[in-house]
């Protein structure tokens, strides 16, 4: 495994994580409490039923070991921050995103272990080797929280900062990230080519699936269609990277990353043409009434 994978992927997810925590402030957490229903039907979609579907698609498919596992430790990421552009994007509402994404990437750190454990439990591709051990769980903490507390850190006693280096670090880890995935992309050019086919079709479903429920779970709950399509963003949009990251460099394993990264690739223009969609018709039209919005809604952040 080149240095390319083993240093440049951390190195980008750290830098998208620390602009994550640079956009946050503790009370991104604590309007969780003003918007219960909401996230308490995002989240149990998130954590508990698109595992479930996962594991079923999974079977469904007969993907081998390797790659079930893959699958499984894609649906327990945590979404990404590309769902905050999307829901921008498409008029949701991006305050419940930023709360989401924050308690979903705290949440992350103990479920996507415990899932990724049980599914390497189930299908045994290591040959009765154990996944993510206790030292390997701290890893996946240093990867994914540390980071996004330093950002907050920052946020808090140096706002002007924060704010300047918003659009940089974005940026900058856009740039990073391509050229690793284009680099890791050209070193394991066969072994991608040979799982595309076989791979492709599971995760456009899967994001699918994902987006859908996302999206009619919080509206079969009476909550708002804004506060509804930024659930769907967030549930649909993994944080692919993670995957990777942690396939790669945690487990070892460039055959483990595979579904993330197809994952990663079609996503992008799923969720673009699922959000033509669903997306808020009604402020462009400039009728804000027509669509009964949860009373504990939010107003969107701006992005």
């Amino acid at each position: 495994m080149s240095a390319l994978t083993t240093i440049g992927l951390p190195v980008a997810l750290g830098i998208i994580m620390f602009g994550l925590g640079m956009s946050l402030t503790p009370g991104d957490f604590s309007r969780v409490l003003k918007q219960p229903k909401a996230v308490i039907v995002a989240l149990l979609c998130q954590l508990v039923l698109l595992p479930l579907i996962c594991f079923g698609l999974v079977l469904a498919f007969q993907l081998p070991p390797v790659l079930a596992v893959g699958m499984m430790m894609l649906a327990a990421s945590p979404g990404g921050t590309t769902a905050n552009l999307y829901s921008h994007l498409f008029r949701g509402d991006v305050a419940l995103n930023i709360s989401l994404t924050a308690v979903n990437s705290v949440i992350a750190v103990f479920t996507l272990p415990l899932i990724t454990n049980l599914a390497i439990l189930y299908f045994n591709p290591f040959d009765d080797q154990l996944g993510l051990q206790w030292a390997k769980t701290i890893e996946v903490f240093a990867i994914v929280l540390l980071p996004v507390a330093l950002g907050m850190i920052v946020r808090r006693y140096w706002p002007r900062f924060a704010t300047a280096m918003n659009k940089p670090v974005r940026i900058a880890s856009v740039v990073i990230l391509v050229i690793v995935i284009v680099g890791a992309v050209v070193q394991n050019w066969a072994l991608l080519l040979e799982n595309f086919g076989r791979l492709s079709l599971i995760t456009i479903v899967f994001c699918l699936i994902s987006l859908t429920i996302g999206y009619f779970a919080p509206r079969l709950a009476k909550v708002g269609k804004r506060q509804s399509i930024a659930s769907s963003f967030e549930i649909g949009i993994h944080n692919a990277t993670l995957a990777i990251v942690i396939a790669q460099t945690v487990l070892g394993s460039v055959e483990l990353s595979l579904p993330a990264a197809v994952y990663g690739v079609l996503m992008f223009f799923i969720a673009f043409a699922f959000g033509f969609l669903i997306r808020d018709r009604s402020r462009a039209d400039g009728d804000s009434a027509s669509d009964p919005v949860d009373d504990t809604a939010t107003p969107a952040a701006s992005a």
